[in-house]
């Protein structure tokens, strides 16, 4: 996905029985309710997304987790220690996030340790770890620095591989409260490394089991969703989650606790009637994405390609950027503001032609001057005789092919949108195969 689009999920448990379908003789077992703590008064003034809520989730959901809850909070005691009472009044198992780090805001470690009662200690291999990163004696270490190294006795803490802000296990009489850092990139590696193996050893949570995962383009949740009902029986301990952005894809992962022959068997016999009933939408069956979907068939086919963007304002190239052999497939790309700047770009004059002929003769230049096979060319959104805005797109090579996509408006959804529809209609083109 792009990083500028915005992502919502949701998830559901279905529970209708598959006849004929050998079930798994181990019972199902209850899921793990937990409650998500979300700590950062950035994330209150709106400079940065929550996307904690949704890693974790994701992640945790296969494994027979369960959100029950979930509160954003700011870096303030009073604020935190409410939270975590509203928590524990709702699950035996808190994830707080953010806080943990070296500067004075940094109040979540001290807060979870005063409303727990559970005292708070130098670990010696923490301490170890520090001096080994900055290749500094202890006693050289900053004080804001080693006091990362408190950690909860009893309790204990969760290795962190990408920073030095440990995770933390406080557990009560009744609960577990577990405190992860902040950003991204420390938080979801230790997750799938640490706290995973952790729930799954203090709770019981199942191992992941098999999943596929269906990407689709062009299609509603709501629509693929009345596609499974209609056409699948679906088993009882099948966990479906699901996931959708502002671009208008979506993805749906299906997942069963096991690893059999038969679960594995009834996982390919689901994907294989998605396929037949919504095949020219599915785009792919693993984590391709869309972008790297369409290169890979360029590649595959030897076809080179330069884009033309004036109605998209680079946002194709901008998504096309680090996807996989992208230096063997796309020439250049050449951005402006209007038709008028393109053609300066190209050193074209002016032209009083159609639409159709001025942009087919800006990708017929853009194709000389890049020596490319292919010139996509992207125009300005226009009025098509009183229907709704619309933006012109060209596939100019030996020929000239057109398609419309709608235009609302200079949003950035509407950017994402649009992107996806071109490289949808891109792939289409190329004549991919999964």
């Amino acid at each position: 996905m792009s990083p500028w689009t915005a992502i919502v999920r949701w998830s559901w448990l279905i529970l209708s029985a598959s006849p004929g379908l050998t079930q798994s003789t181990e019972p199902p077992r209850p899921p793990l309710d937990y409650v998500i703590v979300v700590t950062g008064g950035e994330i209150l003034d709106g400079l940065y997304p929550d996307s904690h809520t949704h890693f974790l989730t994701r992640t945790l959901r296969p494994l027979s987790g369960r959100c029950v809850g979930t509160v954003t909070v700011d870096d303030r005691e009073e604020d935190l220690t409410g939270a975590l009472r509203f928590a524990l009044g709702r699950a035996p198992l808190v994830l707080v996030t953010g806080g943990l780090g070296p500067t004075p805001n940094d109040i979540t470690r001290e807060t979870i340790a005063a409303f727990t009662g559970i005292p708070l200690r130098e670990c010696e291999s923490v301490v170890t770890a520090m001096e080994r990163r900055f290749n500094q004696s202890r006693d050289q270490l900053r004080a804001n620095l080693r006091r990362q190294a408190l950690v909860p006795e009893p309790g204990g803490y969760l290795p962190n591989t990408a920073g030095t802000a440990v995770g933390l296990l406080f557990h009560t009489t009744n609960a577990t409260i577990v405190a992860l850092p902040g950003p991204p990139r420390e938080l979801q590696p230790m997750v799938e490394k640490e706290l995973v193996p952790f729930l799954q050893t203090h709770f019981g949570l199942r191992p992941p089991g098999l999943t596929v995962t269906l990407r689709f383009v062009g299609l509603g949740q709501s629509q693929i969703s009345q596609t499974l009902q209609e056409q699948v029986e679906l088993r009882p301990d099948l966990v479906i989650t699901s996931q959708f952005d502002t671009g208008g894809r979506v993805d749906f992962t299906f997942a069963l606790p096991g690893r059999t022959a038969s679960e594995k068997e009834w996982l390919d016999a689901l994907a294989a009637t998605l396929r037949r009933q919504l095949g020219d939408h599915l785009y792919a069956e693993d984590d391709t994405t869309l972008e790297e979907q369409v290169i890979r068939a360029f590649a595959r086919h030897g076809i080179t390609l330069a884009l033309v963007e004036i109605g998209s304002g680079g946002h194709v190239t901008d998504s096309l950027s680090g996807v996989e052999n992208l230096e063997r497939v796309l020439v250049g790309s050449y951005v402006a503001p209007t038709e008028r700047g393109l053609r300066q770009l190209l050193q074209l004059e002016s032209s009083n032609g159609s639409d159709v002929e001025r942009l087919n003769e800006i990708g017929r230049t853009a194709r000389i001057r890049s020596r490319s096979n292919v010139v996509v060319v992207i125009g300005f959104p226009e009025l098509d005789h009183g229907q709704p805005r619309s933006v012109r797109v060209l596939w100019v090579d030996a020929d000239c092919r057109e398609t419309r996509f709608p235009w609302t408006d200079s949003t950035a959804a509407s950017h994402a949108l649009l992107t996806t529809r071109i490289l949808d209609w891109l792939r289409h083109q190329t004549g991919v195969s999964r």
